[in-house]
């Protein structure tokens, strides 16, 4: 049993699951087509259902959530479920509302979208700002989150002599290398596939920790196991329990009127018009596939809180892990996850909960990146410095410019530990262009007699008065209440009913143009799937059945 325990097992079942995952994906594509623009990009627009489910999570589903969300629910409550279950709705939005036009379109990329409705500029204005915003923002808080798990859980800064810097910052080199490597040499069919075998054991092995953190709370506590260590939560301080946070409640925590507005706007952005997320369901085979993967993946997101907020939530009453991050400062937040899984975690499953993990980030990284080179290569390069060219080109430049952003995130990544809360960093500055683009989708969609100009209009507003919220941080003492800032989601919930009502007016047939009717590919079957009715209503109940259980009505009284 020792050997089960020691380092060298440790390694060995970790070289052993990520070695299975690759040879698993390399497996699946073995044949496939990567030369073509369609089968790199698109992955033939092949996928079914169930791949296109697992590669959302997966997608979203990083170590940057699992160690960022976590602490967010350590520093504030469980009202951090909201980013989990409140994405049910927007992903039935994704499959009734705007996956039906997308794949009617045939369009690989949001900007192209754009460009069919508002013409060139738009699309390359759109798609620099995104390629940009991956690069050197998305990109490098996935690296530094990824390295502070293994660096934790492990304690990796102890071969550098305690340098936690140096620690992390190679560590961001070894995963950058290697995820890129998915993502340069497999094209999206196998980062789908092996965020589908990632995104099994993760949620095994994820849904493993709050038991087990459960288990080490009760026996801390009262020398008891599970329920006991619930119990002393529940009775201890059933406040934290609680989904609904005040009004004026301060960061990381989501105040409760958000669920309803801010929070849910700023999901549409991500599930609904975010490249890296969306492309998946661009690939899908049919409407009817599509429809599948993204009802599917709002299942899977329901339950996402059990595992990434709960466990941050265990973390703070344990008292053992208080005492480890004692001495962590503002970076307290971001090592509460790792702190509890280093704790909990037997050692002779430690291999494999790593392999879990490290394929997560892999995960989001490749996803990422292939979505960065995807948006450079078909919106910017193409059309703008070689059109004409063979897709054997397209994919060779998609490939050099993988590789260039993969090198400049790298360099960025270590830095962000000096960011205070890697989740809110990242989703703050994320919102200087979720509306607009939202907005800009929305008129392919809904608003089809706005100007062409009223992309550059919502931008430049959105910009301006979401840049002045972020400069001046005013508080609730405004409006009565608390001396914390205004949560930026609230800025979110003002900004889109402003640029609602502008959309609304520009619509109007008095300023509006002639109706654009977007044009058919014929690319995919469009019928969609008989059952999404039932299994959304369904879906929807259990999201309620949980905001009751985490509230006042329920555990948290």
């Amino acid at each position: 049993m020792d050997f089960f325990s020691s380092t060298a097992w440790i390694i060995l079942t970790f070289l052993f699951f990520t070695a299975l995952v690759a040879v698993i994906a390399a497996w699946k594509t073995k044949g496939d087509n990567l030369e073509t623009a369609e089968g790199y990009f698109l992955a033939g627009r092949g996928l079914p259902g169930i791949i296109i489910a697992g590669s959302l999570l997966l997608t979203n589903l990083s170590a940057e959530q699992l160690v960022g969300t976590n602490g967010q629910g350590w520093g504030s409550n469980m009202s951090p479920i909201g980013w989990e279950v409140g994405s049910l709705f927007t992903l039935f939005a994704l499959a009734y509302f705007f996956l039906p036009t997308y794949l009617k379109m045939g369009t690989a990329t949001m900007p192209q979208l754009m460009e069919q409705r508002f013409g060139h500029n738009v699309c390359r204005m759109f798609s620099l700002i995104i390629v940009i915003m991956y690069s050197i923002l998305n990109l490098p808080v996935i690296l530094y989150s990824g390295a502070v798990v293994f660096v934790r859980i492990f304690n990796l800064d102890t071969f550098f002599g305690g340098n936690q810097f140096l620690a992390i910052a190679v560590l961001c080199v070894i995963i950058g290398i290697i995820g890129g490597c998915y993502a340069i040499f497999g094209g999206l069919k196998a980062v789908a596939v092996s965020d589908t075998i990632n995104g099994i054991g993760l949620i095994v092995g994820g849904l493993m920790i709050p038991f087990l953190g459960l288990a080490l709370l009760g026996k801390e506590t009262s020398g008891g196991g599970i329920l006991d260590g619930f119990r002393y939560m529940v009775e201890t301080e059933p406040a934290k329990l609680n989904a609904w946070a005040a009004w004026d409640a301060g960061e990381p925590a989501l105040p409760w009127p958000l669920i309803f507005t801010g929070m849910l706007f700023n999901n549409l952005y991500w599930w609904c018009c975010n490249q890296s997320f969306v492309q998946r369901a661009l690939a899908a085979k049919s409407l009817k596939e599509g429809q599948k993967g993204a009802i599917y993946c709002g299942f899977l997101k329901t339950l996402g809180f059990f595992y990434l907020v709960l466990p941050g939530v265990i973390a703070y009453f344990l008292p053992s892990i208080q005492e480890t991050l004692q001495n962590a400062g503002s970076s307290a937040i971001d090592f509460a996850y790792p702190a509890l899984v280093s704790a909990v975690v037997p050692k002779p499953v430690m291999g494999f909960f790593a392999a879990v993990l490290f394929g997560a980030i892999l995960s989001s990284f490749n996803s990422v990146l292939n979505s960065a080179s995807t948006m450079f290569t078909l919106d910017i390069y193409k059309p703008a410095v070689k059109p004409g060219m063979s897709d054997a080109y397209y994919v060779k430049v998609a490939k050099i410019y993988s590789t260039c952003a993969g090198i400049v995130a790298i360099c960025i990544s270590p830095f962000v530990m000096y960011a205070n809360g890697i989740t809110t960093f990242l989703n703050s500055l994320s919102q200087f262009v979720s509306l607009p683009i939202l907005f800009t989708v929305l008129a392919a969609i809904a608003f089809r007699r706005v100007p062409r100009y009223t992309p550059y209009l919502i931008t430049v507003i959105h910009i301006v008065f979401y840049g002045l919220y972020m400069i001046v941080k005013p508080t609730y003492k405004i409006f009565g209440g608390s001396g914390e800032q205004i949560h930026y989601l609230y800025a979110m919930a003002v900004l889109f009913v402003i640029e609602l009502a502008i959309m609304i007016i520009l619509n109007s047939k008095r300023i509006g143009g002639e109706e654009w009717i977007a044009p058919d590919a014929g690319t995919v079957d469009l019928t969609p799937w008989k059952y999404r009715h039932i299994v959304c209503i369904i879906g929807i109940i259990l999201a309620c059945g949980i905001y009751i259980w985490l509230s006042p009505l329920g555990i948290a009284a």
